[in-house]
């Protein structure tokens, strides 16, 4: 029989960026589908640039390896790519794995939500190791603190995925630059297991205390001279928007350079959790008091911003759960987009809305399409792309997932 056609994706869609270039590699790795992108990272000029980046080729390497590819184009600078993979996830025979990107401005994070979902159906019972050499704190990334307070959170709550994970040493790409490394611990499916949703969207209810914010996780790394003064100006605009709500310092910790400054502030209720970053430089004129000024007002504006929108994530995690809901069974729901934060009827209306009868509206997927951010509706339009099986409804807000299981027949070959 010859081998399929592969799928062909063009790289200047939606948000036209490495995002799309990640996800389309990950479920070709997971599914055994070819795949070819073109135009790779077309809507990315100037210093950004085009086609493929260090950290691209760090993550598309990997995967072209332990799924024994055949692949053209998997260089820097590429601006076509062809991948077509060989050998499944429950293949794979090292379960000791280390990925070193080409430069310290290559994000450790994209790296691993690049490889998560492939490893995720490695099989067995041996936990997968991964180190990833890189940065660790990166602008256009997401950071460590993210992956660790909310990423990584919000997928073994709603999906039952545990990773272990450890922060070796930071990796910056302003300042010096340093190389940083991380550690993360896999627990993958077992034979025959498959992904799946741990509640489904329609088993549960949001009601006014899910946006109740009681407590916020405030991370600060930022040279030590402005700690004192970022934590009292945190803690009082932070009061502003959440006046009810505890503020937990959880990570303060001396960048020394000027030019790395990095806050994280995670609010939760009691069911709920929302992140809002911000990484940025004093700069060679510019005045540490003002940066702390501006810094902590942005991020508890967008931070208040979320929770006030009635989202049951944050705009980052949104996009980053997509393909989780596409390969997982079951029905699951992420919305960003709620009711009037005065509006308990609105709320009731807003969930009835979703019940599954003759208002369930099928989406059409042959462009991005839904709620949400660029990148969550390329995601969804590149799952669409690859898995037949997988249905998104009422403009991107319910997903039913095509249930991917490790194959049992396959599994005895990894040892």
């Amino acid at each position: 029989m010859p081998p399929p056609k592969p799928i062909t994706l063009d790289g200047r869609t939606g948000e036209g960026g490495g995002q799309l270039v990640r996800l389309a590699v990950s479920l070709s790795s997971v599914t055994g589908i070819p795949i070819r992108i073109t135009n790779v990272r077309g809507n990315r000029p100037g210093k950004r640039g085009g086609g493929l980046k260090a950290q691209h080729v760090a993550s598309l390497s990997y995967l072209a390896s332990a799924t024994d590819a055949v692949v053209s184009g998997l260089a820097v600078g590429s601006q076509t790519l062809d991948f077509a993979p060989r050998r499944r996830p429950w293949e794979i025979r090292d379960r000791k794995i280390r990925i070193v990107a080409e430069t310290a401005a290559a994000s450790t994070l994209l790296v691993f939500q690049a490889v998560l979902p492939f490893l995720l159906f490695a099989g067995g019972t041996e936990v997968v190791e991964l180190e990833i050499v890189g940065g660790t704190n990166v602008s256009f990334s997401l950071s460590y603190e993210y992956a660790d307070q909310v990423l990584l959170p919000a997928l073994e709550e709603r999906f039952g995925v545990v990773v272990e994970r450890r922060l070796g040493r930071r990796g910056w790409s302003a300042g010096r630059v340093e190389e940083g490394e991380v550690w993360f611990g896999i627990r993958p499916l077992g034979v025959g297991e498959t992904l799946r949703v741990r509640e489904e969207w329609r088993e549960r209810e949001y009601g006014e205390e899910d946006f109740k914010v009681i407590s916020v996780d405030v991370t600060i790394l930022a040279p030590e001279d402005m700690h004192a003064e970022f934590q009292t100006t945190l803690v009082r605009d932070l009061e502003v928007v959440f006046p009810d709500a505890e503020v937990v310092f959880k990570v303060v910790e001396d960048t020394i350079h000027d030019s790395r400054v990095y806050v994280l502030c995670v609010a939760k209720s009691n069911t709920l959790r929302w992140g809002r970053d911000c990484l940025t430089a004093v700069g060679k004129r510019g005045r540490k008091a003002d940066v702390v000024t501006a810094v902590s007002r942005r991020v508890c504006k967008e931070l208040s911003g979320e929770v006030q929108s009635r989202g049951t994530v944050d705009e980052y995690l949104q996009d980053q759960l997509v393909v989780f809901q596409a390969l997982a069974e079951g029905r699951s729901s992420f919305p960003r987009t709620g009711v009037r934060p005065d509006s308990e009827d609105g709320l009731k209306e807003a969930v009835a809305e979703l019940v599954i009868d003759e208002r369930m509206r099928k989406d059409k997927t042959v462009v991005p399409f839904g709620e949400g951010s660029m990148h969550t509706t390329t995601a969804r339009w590149v799952t669409g792309e690859l898995l037949d099986r997988v249905e998104w409804y009422n403009k991107g807000k319910v997903c039913r997932g095509v249930g991917m299981r490790v194959e049992e027949d396959l599994v005895s070959t990894v040892h």
